[in-house]
Formats: structure tokens, C-alpha cells, sequence
């Protein structure tokens, strides 16, 4: 594995990422019942920010700083979901033992999951490489009702849907190492979607070429999915030399409300964490409500 996600931890795609996903476990706990959250690409669930990432020799620049540190710097008023992961930030980190003002420790998505779960969800995160799922086994061992898996996330979907709740919100997050990552989610979600047609489909991607995600996004209307919308945070513009200009989130039967609810948090987000001009934050149908 080329990837390590130390580099990008806390930058301005997790602050997209995990505001929104703070918002469809909101969605999704708007009832009762409980609920699978399955995340594919768990990663290892809690990064220190003071590790310098390296390539193959030359130390990397951090990118938290343009992003949650941004994001903490905010002023004016910030809208609630965004004030409510800033406060899962700041608590993961002094649960890491920093008592500095200055964030150290950045969670990945595993901990927001289990933070603001019920004691009816039920979570299962799954991380191929064993280092990674060793480090995540080791952080997550305290919580009940969580599983971990040592497991390729696209087999999972194949394995663990239908769920037994028949409620299910399932995180689809890969590093797109592969130049076929965009094939090999539409493959999976052909799969997943044949076997849960009713559950929550939320996928992640980089906004780094138009073309790729167009190509996505006719991918995706060929299964014909559930309504299906998008919501993205661009940072620049197209005619800015920045390689990734944002990203994204599509979600597959998104919870009741959930763009009207989402489009000012995303607002807010490129406001604070644009980087060249052009940027924007639209939300969208690929897939319109029939």
C-alpha cells in the first residue's frame, strides 16, 4: 500500500467528509430503530498530526492546518452540525492526552461513528491491510457493538447486506489508488444495491477531473439506483493549478431532508476552506426523487 493517510489527515476532504457524515447519522437516527453502519474503508481511526508524512524522501507539508485548522479559526457564527464535529474533534484529542490549545490528534471516520451511535446501531468497519485494521482493532476496542473486519470493503458489501436491522448507512471510502476505483465502486454498489435496494449509499470522491466523475455519474444512472443526489465542496476553481479542487459525497437514498438540510453547512465550509477562487458547494441530483 503506496497510500498513508497521515498526510491528508484533517485537511479540507475530512472536514467535508465528516461534517456530512455527522448529518446522515443525524438523518438516520431521526427513528427509532436501529441501523448497520458498514464503513468499507476504515483506515486505522485516529491519526497524530504531528507525524510528518513522508514520500519517498522528502518530509510533506501537513494539510490539517487548511482544514480543520481553518475550521477552528472560524468566525462568526458556525452552523450547528459543524459546531458539533469541531466539539468531537477537540474531545478525541484530549482523549489522546494533548492539553495543548494546538490540535494533535484528528479522529477518522470509525470514531465519529461510534461516538454518536445508539445503543441499537450496530457497526462494522472493515480495512484490508493488516497494519491499518490492527491499529483501528486496537482503538476501537473499548466500545461495544463495534466489529472489526480485516477485509477487502467491496467483498463486504457482497457478505453483509441484507442487514438483520434492514436499516443500513454504508460508507464507501477508498484511497483511488486504482485508476479503476470509480469502476470497481460501481461494481460494488451493483452488487450492494442488489441486495439492499433500500439502504444508504454514501461515496466518497475527489474532485480532480470532471471528465472521470461525469463518466462516474452516467455509471452510476446505469444501474438505476434509488434517488441518488450529490453534495460537493469545491475549494477553486477548474482553471486553478490545484490537483484535487475539492470533493465529494453521493448518496444513495439520502435521509428525508437531508439536502435542504446539508446545502448551508457546505456553504459555510467552502467560505472558510476555499484556497483559489471558483470554488462552490452544489448539491445536486444525479438521480432525481421519483
Amino acid at each position: 500500500m503506496n497510500y498513508r493517510h497521515h498526510f491528508h489527515a484533517g485537511n479540507f476532504a475530512d472536514v467535508m467528509k465528516h461534517v456530512v457524515l455527522l448529518q446522515l447519522f443525524r438523518g438516520m437516527q431521526k427513528k427509532e430503530k436501529g441501523y448497520l453502519y458498514l464503513d468499507t474503508h476504515a483506515g486505522r481511526g485516529s491519526y497524530d498530526l504531528t507525524v510528518a508524512a513522508t514520500g519517498d524522501s522528502l518530509a510533506r507539508k501537513p494539510e490539517w492546518p487548511e482544514g480543520i485548522g481553518r475550521v477552528l479559526s472560524a468566525k462568526g457564527e458556525i452552523p450547528a452540525a459543524v459546531s458539533e464535529y469541531v466539539a468531537l474533534v477537540r474531545e478525541f484529542d484530549q482523549q489522546g492526552g494533548n492539553l495543548l490549545p494546538t490540535l494533535r490528534f484528528y479522529p477518522g471516520s470509525p470514531w465519529f461513528a461510534q461516538r454518536v451511535a445508539r445503543p441499537q446501531d450496530r457497526l462494522i468497519f472493515c480495512e484490508k491491510h493488516p497494519a491499518e485494521c490492527d491499529a483501528l482493532q486496537i482503538e476501537v476496542s473499548r466500545f461495544a457493538g463495534v466489529n472489526v473486519q480485516e477485509t477487502d470493503g467491496y467483498i463486504a458489501l457482497r457478505a453483509l447486506l441484507p442487514p438483520r436491522e434492514r436499516r443500513a448507512l454504508i460508507l464507501i471510502d477508498p484511497p483511488f489508488e486504482a485508476a479503476d476505483e470509480f469502476a470497481q465502486i460501481a461494481d460494488a454498489l451493483q452488487q450492494g444495491l442488489r441486495r439492499f435496494p433500500t439502504g444508504v449509499f454514501a461515496i466518497w470522491y475527489p474532485l480532480t477531473g470532471r471528465a472521470r466523475l461525469d463518466h462516474f455519474f452516467a455509471a452510476l444512472r446505469a444501474l438505476n439506483p434509488p434517488p441518488t443526489l450529490f453534495a460537493e465542496v469545491a475549494i477553486a476553481g477548474e482553471q486553478s493549478s490545484l490537483r484535487m479542487k475539492g470533493s465529494g459525497l453521493v448518496v444513495i437514498n439520502p435521509p428525508w431532508q437531508f439536502a435542504a438540510e446539508t446545502q448551508p453547512i457546505l456553504d459555510f465550509l467552502t467560505r472558510e476552506l476555499a484556497q483559489a477562487p471558483g470554488g462552490g458547494s452544489p448539491v445536486g441530483w444525479v438521480v432525481p426523487e421519483r
